[in-house]
């Protein structure tokens, strides 16, 4: 019974010890579960919390993507943009009926062609971004003269003067641009968009995009009226500038011909001008050069003298310049930056008559029209 009661008692034994082993085991399964749990708990708020703060920390990560993506594009905005601009003086296309035909413009463009007459100054137009020349003068069919002592008229074909040499816009304001009438101006004006030339004047203007930036054109005639034109002028600025324009060209037709110093009402014209927004005055009539203004920050050119001019088969004077200004822009905004080239010019290419081809001047000659401009600068 002893041997039976210790075998008994040895099967309890280890029937308790399997249970405590079990139970053991479950204890340990159970504290090994609790404890995953607790980490996979904590893990989770950590990542919770790290959530809001990691939201943060993302959103901040964005920011600087973004300030970084900004810096890229403001540097891409920060890329200066540049125009440069040609401007040149009276160019009459065409001649007065009562001139010799032999020695006329007419008889040039028939023997030479529309090529021969800007050849010399083409590689210079073509260059820039914009040239504008005073179209004084009218290219029509019309044979309706008006009754004034020099009327000039030009067939229409002789707009490829202009597109050959690289012209991109004309002033209209001018005491010839109706020589034949209201009907010859819309024709002139007519013939010259067909050809991709840019118009403007009177109450005319015009916005041209170049570049991705805005040019606005204003061509003011003075001769009749005086400071008449004052609230014209204004009211044309104030529109290109509506449009949007990053820059604005103010062309006058003014002064008093053959006069190489300008008038009280040129200056103040000039002056209204550039501080109503111009940010380029250039000027003609005079039939000479006159001198050169830095008002306020920007140039005013008051007599570019004539160009292409078939006006005259030889004039005393044949001095000219095309006056050149390239502008530099940041984001849009017009930085102060005076880039200017001055290229000393005779309206022909013979010394002896006009043979109604601008040529650059060149040694001696250079100098002297060059030392003209200063000089007559100094007497503004």
């Amino acid at each position: 019974m002893r041997k039976s009661r210790y075998r008994f008692k040895g099967k309890e034994y280890k029937r308790k010890k399997i249970l405590l082993g079990i139970g053991g085991g479950i204890l340990f399964v159970i504290l090994i579960l609790a404890i995953s749990m607790g980490v996979k708990s904590c893990v989770t708020k950590s990542e919770e919390s790290s959530g809001k703060k990691g939201g943060a920390v993302a959103a901040d990560s964005q920011e600087v993507d973004g300030q970084e993506e900004e810096k890229k594009e403001d540097s891409v905005k920060a890329e200066p943009v540049q125009i440069t601009v040609s401007t040149a003086g009276d160019c009459t296309l065409g001649t007065d009926e009562g001139f010799d035909q032999s020695t006329s413009l007419n008889a040039y463009y028939n023997e030479q062609g529309g090529a021969y007459f800007f050849q010399n100054v083409k590689n210079i137009f073509e260059a820039d971004d914009l040239t504008i020349v005073n179209m004084e003068g009218t290219l029509t069919t019309s044979d309706s003269r008006a009754e004034k002592l020099y009327a000039f008229k030009g067939d229409p074909s002789y707009v490829d003067i202009l597109t050959n040499g690289s012209v991109e816009a004309t002033n209209m304001a001018n005491n010839h641009s109706k020589d034949y009438g209201e009907s010859s101006y819309e024709d002139t004006v007519k013939y010259l968009e067909e050809a991709n030339i840019t118009t403007f004047g009177y109450d005319k203007t015009a916005v041209m995009e170049i570049k991705g930036l805005k040019v606005g054109l204003v061509g003011i005639y003075v001769l009749a009226d005086g400071m008449e034109r004052e609230e014209q002028l204004k009211a044309n600025i104030a529109a290109v500038k509506e449009q949007g324009a990053n820059l604005v060209i103010v062309s006058f037709h003014w002064g008093e011909e053959r006069a190489t110093v300008p008038n009280e009402i040129q200056k103040d014209l000039a002056h209204i001008a550039v501080d109503n927004g111009a940010d380029l005055v250039v000027g003609h009539h005079p039939h000479v050069l006159q001198g050169i203004e830095t008002y306020n920050g920007k140039k005013i050119v008051y007599s570019l003298g004539n160009f292409c001019f078939g006006g005259n088969k030889n004039p005393s004077d044949k001095d000219t310049m095309i006056f050149q200004q390239t502008f530099t822009f940041l984001d849009g905004k017009l930085q102060e930056d005076e880039t200017v080239n001055i290229i000393p010019c005779s309206i022909s290419s013979s010394s002896s008559r006009n043979n109604y081809q601008p040529t650059p001047a060149e040694g001696d000659e250079k100098t002297r029209i060059m030392e003209k401009i200063e000089k007559l600068s100094g007497q503004i």
